[in-house]
């Protein structure tokens, strides 16, 4: 295996080892640096960013088919490659990457996730970072944006169509909004959220806010080709949508909607997306930032529901 400078035998990250509320998480500071297999590399971690799947995950929802306890967490990543694997080939040492390191984001998700000093990661899950954006603006993305794509490609959402996005003032719903308008070319771009973000929405291109403390979505005359569920409504968002349109559900929970998938992770996606990151038609949305040594108050803020866009861990040490 190729390798850079000297890579210490030990690290900072956080673990958890039961399943619970944030009170499982602690700050270990000898926990081994993962090893590299050959399709993979080391990343050191720069940023990470939150998903609500974590905390789902520490709170045991898929404990089924997770990695054996104890768990180091976090999906998405972004950092810089530190160490090759024998058979990579897509980076080298010196790169400046980011992606969500979990294949399937349910099924084996893995032992040793991203909020840690270093991560090991499989490169086709990763991808360049585009120069336009900081390290804390790419940790926000890849898993929220992967997902927003591979639902509207699963919709088969396309130039003319309508939407409504449900919770679209979220770190994955503010993507799909931005996608389906600025991406797929949609007539219309209808979203949820609560009175004091109705104004985001606006700026993300929505033309139709709709606030849902005063306005039952379901009720409304207006249907639409697709609705996107990223806020849980279930069989709400059926009554919303055309005859013959589709309905896309998020699914990370214990039933599964029948509409619903679950995201698998690639670099790809994020490479095919990065012309319109560079050029800022689609923008990063980052709530708040904290240090690392404050994931237990991130993560609590997260599990509030209070914010709009993403929440990211850095700096790393």
């Amino acid at each position: 295996m190729a390798s850079s400078t000297t890579i210490p035998s030990e690290m900072k990250a956080w673990v958890y080892d039961e399943y619970g509320g944030v009170e499982v998480l602690k700050l270990d500071h000898k926990v081994a640096v993962p090893e590299v297999k050959d399709n993979q590399v080391l990343v050191k971690v720069i940023a990470a960013a939150l998903n609500p799947v974590d905390f789902k995950r520490r709170l045991g929802w898929f404990k089924a088919t997770d990695s054996p306890l104890p768990i180091v967490p976090g999906y998405d990543v972004a950092g810089v490659v530190v160490k090759v694997g024998s058979q990579a080939e897509e980076f080298k040492v010196g790169d400046e990457v980011y992606g969500d390191i979990n294949e399937n984001a349910l099924d084996g998700p893995k032992q040793f996730g991203s909020l840690a000093e270093y991560t090991a990661v499989e490169e086709k899950l990763l991808a360049h970072k585009p120069k336009s954006l900081d390290f804390v603006q790419a940790a926000s993305l890849p898993l929220a944006i992967e997902t927003a794509y591979e639902g509207l490609e699963r919709a088969g959402f396309s130039a003319g169509k309508s939407i409504l996005v449900l919770g679209g003032a979220g770190g994955t719903g503010s993507l799909i909004v931005q996608l389906a308008k600025h991406v797929f070319g949609a007539s219309k771009v209808a979203a949820t959220a609560s009175t004091k973000k109705l104004e985001f929405l606006v700026s993300l291109g929505v033309d139709q806010p709709i606030d849902y403390t005063q306005v039952k979505f379901e009720e409304l005359t207006e249907k639409f080709d697709v609705v996107y569920d990223a806020a849980g409504e279930g069989d709400r968002a059926v009554k919303a949508v055309k005859e013959g349109g589709i309905v896309v559900n998020i699914a990370v929970g214990e039933s599964l909607p029948p509409a619903s998938f679950i995201l698998t992770s690639n670099g790809e996606c994020l490479e095919k997306l990065k012309p319109f990151l560079e050029s800022g038609k689609v923008r990063p949305i980052v709530d708040r930032c904290y240090p690392f040594d404050q994931v237990v108050e991130a993560f609590t803020y997260l599990e509030s529901k209070r914010a709009v866009g993403k929440v990211v861990i850095h700096p790393i040490p």
